[in-house]
């Protein structure tokens, strides 16, 4: 059940605010301690490596970690309360580098990920075919725009395929052979000594890039790339109630796969601009709103500024300094819940003149008279010692 899982952040040793890198460095630290093929028969070390795995997967998911930011592990709950979906979650981004790193490309020689399933496909598969890598931007807009959402638009260098060999990477007229290294298969067999002795992992072709096919007459346009590179215009929906650093994921407009790969995506960083009368804590709004003592004492009705414009609010007489008031459904919209949003929290700061002239001063005096108060005594006290 979810209530019995450790946080994620605790669960990598983490910040709230780690970036990515940090993520992914702290996670590789527990991925080579408790991976399976290390710690063969160890369960206690297999369920380290599996709950370490799924902090990971959610946490370096821009838009998986947005929801646990907000909701925590009820964010992965199904209806039966199952928590995280492994056999639903796509890991095909996130363990291909990392393994690669730690067991040297390839995972045939150490049993794959320990023999407990869910865990999806790598991003690139024996034969070169990947995910194109994931782009990263950001975008600033002001704490309203934040609030209401809104429409952008950037402009950043994306590839296209090449108009002259529409994507081949070829000179017209010519077409790529057949590579000699691995005979066409795009794949070669590795042999290496690991921690456990010799072992054989296949890879894709270094000479062909896994493609099976060698260009010899390269495109002059792209250089036998297959791509131009061009200044281009992306529009950004931005949804109402998102914050600070949250990102958000454009599809397909990432760095193009290899070999047929499906493209990356764009993940665009939002920076939420700073406003001089409210400050938000998650999805509520906080403001201070300045009163005199007369309005404090006897009452009134303000109006009172929010988000969405000003609303009136009856002030009781006899407020309290620091008093604070809750104005329901004035906060910031939740992002996953249409219709819902936060509150907005109002403190009555009472302000306390600095200079009075005389007629105040004659009033004041007067008051703390019919209260019973000795003010005027010490005045006249004050005065005779000046």
């Amino acid at each position: 059940m979810a209530e019995n899982k450790r946080d994620y952040y605790e669960v990598l040793g983490i910040p709230k605010t780690a970036d990515d890198a940090e993520i992914k460095k702290a996670y590789r630290v527990l991925a080579k301690k408790y991976h399976p093929d290390m710690n063969p028969g160890d369960k206690e070390a297999e369920a380290k490596f599996k709950e370490a795995s799924e902090a990971y997967a959610v946490l370096i998911d821009p838009d998986k970690r947005a929801k646990y930011d907000q909701f925590g592990h009820a964010a992965f709950d199904g209806a039966g309360g199952a928590g995280f979906d492994y056999n639903s979650a796509d890991f095909s981004d996130i363990f291909g580098d990392i393994f690669g790193d730690l067991f040297g490309g390839g995972f045939g020689g150490f049993g794959g990920f320990g023999g407990f399933g869910g865990f999806g496909s790598r991003s690139r598969d024996a034969g070169g075919v990947a995910k194109g890598q994931n782009l990263y931007t950001n975008i600033r807009i002001s704490f309203k725009e934040a609030i209401t959402g809104c429409e952008k638009e950037i402009e950043m260098n994306l590839k296209d395929p090449c108009p002259d060999c529409k994507g081949t990477g070829c000179a017209p007229g010519s077409s790529p052979v057949s590579c000699t290294k691995c005979g066409g298969s795009g794949r070669v067999t590795i042999t290496q000594q690991t921690l456990f002795g010799m072992a054989q992992s296949v890879r894709a072709c270094p000479d062909c890039g896994g493609s099976g096919k060698i260009i010899k007459d390269k495109c002059r346009k792209c250089g036998g790339t297959a791509y131009i590179t061009r200044r281009q215009k992306v529009q950004i929906s931005i949804p109402a109630g998102i914050d600070d650093g949250q990102s958000i994921r454009i599809r397909d407009k990432g760095e193009p796969g290899t070999n047929g790969g499906a493209r990356g995506d764009l993940l665009v960083e939002v920076r939420v601009g700073s406003d001089p009368v409210f400050q938000r804590q998650d999805t509520d709004i906080f403001s201070n709103v300045t009163i005199t003592y007369a309005q404090a004492a006897l009452g009134d009705t303000l109006r009172i500024p929010t988000v969405d414009g000003e609303v009136e609010y009856v002030l009781k007489p006899g407020t309290q300094p620091g008093t604070r008031i809750r104005l329901r459904g004035k906060g910031v919209p939740y992002l996953r819940q249409k219709g819902a949003r936060g509150d907005h929290y109002v403190t009555f700061i009472v302000h306390v003149p600095e200079k009075l002239n005389k007629e105040q001063k004659e009033a004041l005096l007067a008051y703390d008279a019919v209260s019973g108060g000795h003010l005027k005594d010490s005045q006249k006290k004050k005065g005779l010692f000046k």
